[in-house]
């Protein structure tokens, strides 16, 4: 028996990218203005309608996923180095553990919306603003996890080995917090990136996120709720749809690289034996 990657992850992460990849190949006159085609409902020829300005929605959705996607992952990544540095840090002293903890806390005990809408307001919103906010504020959870896994390796005799011989601090970061604290990292930056982009989304929706001008879902959904009472559904609809189908998608990928990986700490601690 081999370690292995189930067809369940790799069909998933392939869609992704073929939807990102594509929404890249995509040129800016697909979007083009056509006011003869404006609020078209669903047809073969238009499958997500046209909007106001007669430009195709699924076009619109398309490139509004690619930007959501871009910020997603940036967060991601970005928040999770945040988590383990913080945690590395915490596992250094008492002193330093205190202060990580005071400052997980304090992130925790606010509102996280509340928290996101404040750093972006303050930063005077744009890519910018929001993605410093999202990376503030979605650190916190994965490095409480990492936190508590750092104090039990402390505690290990292979640590206090390691000490004994002389190792410094960095040399144990290296060479064993990081080989055990992997899998947690992986799976914390996959399911920061469906909260990032729910939260990209809504603070966007609130008019405190990314300018009118970016083709994001946020945007999408924001302008299309003027025209919901008029009856144009899919505005609305489709963008949505395609926002939590990519949420979803995400959460089910963190589960199934939890399930690969404790398939293949079972075969490792078989192949020991």
């Amino acid at each position: 028996m081999k370690k292995w990657i189930p067809i369940k992850l790799i069909v998933p992460i392939l869609l992704i990218l073929v939807l990102y990849i594509v929404a890249i190949i995509i040129e800016q006159k697909e979007l083009a203005i056509d006011l003869n085609q404006k609020n078209t409902a669903p047809s073969l020829t238009h499958l997500f309608g046209t909007d106001w300005l007669g430009r195709d929605m699924l076009i619109r959705t398309w490139q509004g996923l690619s930007v959501s996607l871009t910020i997603g992952i940036v967060t991601a990544f970005c928040s999770t180095i945040i988590a383990l540095l913080m945690a590395v840090v915490a596992g250094a002293n008492k002193k330093f553990d205190r202060i990580v903890r005071w400052m997980i806390d304090l992130f925790l005990s606010l509102p996280h919306l509340v928290t996101l809408l404040l750093i972006t307001f303050t930063l005077g919103g744009g890519v910018k603003g929001l993605m410093i906010g999202l990376i503030v504020t979605h650190w916190t959870s994965l490095a409480r996890v990492l936190r508590v896994e750092v104090f039990q390796l402390n505690n290990s005799e292979f640590i206090q080995a390691s000490r004994q011989f002389g190792k410094n601090y960095i040399w144990i970061v290296w060479h064993h917090f990081l080989p055990h604290l992997y899998p947690q990292i992986i799976i914390g930056a996959i399911l920061i990136f469906p909260h990032a982009i729910l939260h990209e989304a809504a603070v966007t929706f609130l008019g405190f996120g990314l300018s009118t001008d970016q083709p994001a879902i946020g945007i999408i959904l924001s302008e299309s709720m003027s025209y919901l009472s008029a009856g144009y559904w899919w505005l609305a609809f489709f963008p949505g749809l395609f926002l939590l189908s990519i949420t979803l998608t995400f959460q089910y990928m963190g589960k199934q690289v939890h399930r690969v990986m404790e398939r293949n700490d079972r075969y490792d601690s078989g192949v020991n034996n």
